[in-house]
């Protein structure tokens, strides 16, 4: 199975989460991740998220489960955290499974993810999207904030590995950036054998997208 993309239910979420966050800060990114997440039909949404963080990505991320009928999660560090999250989001009237602790004690926990949103600004945002487990039809991965990351980061040393390969990058320049990348999964065996497949990697220049091509066999 594949991750397969559905415009009406992509249209439903987008406009519930403008209904929902017209009045938050940077409701655009909500709307527009709250649309990924319901398009791409994701069973099992998980978020990262701290004390003093927008919280209208995660009203988006609970409006789009709603539509898929999926499970939404979201990440916290510590109780402090998980005490304003809970009060905002019942505020909101939403009411998400929240999950406390670092990346470390936390992912192995939670499996099977298809649509994963961390906020670059947390010092271990990398270590979460490389502990993640993603699911048999791949999965989403969205970096928001990415503008205040590192330079130097790369989708490439976070995702891949046996059971998964990079499919396609974008970065969006929508609030304070938002990276985006398409992880297939390819099962145990899909680092073949020396010389059988070979990939490449092209960024347009204008766009700044990065497409990650397979060469032969």
């Amino acid at each position: 199975m594949k991750l397969v993309w559905s415009p009406d239910n992509a249209l439903k979420a987008y406009i519930d989460t403008v209904q929902s966050c017209e009045l938050f800060q940077e409701s655009s990114v909500a709307e527009l991740i709250s649309a990924m997440a319901a398009g791409w039909n994701a069973q099992h949404i998980v978020e990262t998220w701290s004390q003093g963080g927008v919280i209208a990505t995660s009203i988006g991320l609970a409006i789009a489960s709603r539509h898929t009928g999926g499970r939404h999660v979201c990440i916290v560090p510590d109780e402090q955290s998980k005490s304003e999250y809970t009060y905002a989001m019942t505020e909101a009237g939403m009411s998400p499974e929240i999950i406390v602790g670092e990346a470390e004690e936390v992912m192995d926990r939670v499996v099977d993810i298809d649509f994963l949103v961390v906020d670059s600004r947390r010092k271990d945002f990398a270590k979460v999207l490389r502990l993640a487990k993603l699911g048999n039809r791949g999965a989403v991965m969205v970096c928001k904030n990415a503008n205040a990351r590192a330079s130097s980061f790369r989708w490439r040393s976070v995702v891949e590995e046996e059971s998964r390969r990079l499919v396609r990058s974008v970065f969006l320049p929508v609030g304070k950036g938002l990276d985006v990348a398409h992880v297939g999964s390819s099962g145990g065996n899909s680092r073949a054998r020396k010389g059988e497949k070979k990939w490449i990697t092209h960024i347009d220049s204008q766009s700044g997208e990065e497409h990650v091509i397979r060469k032969g066999r």
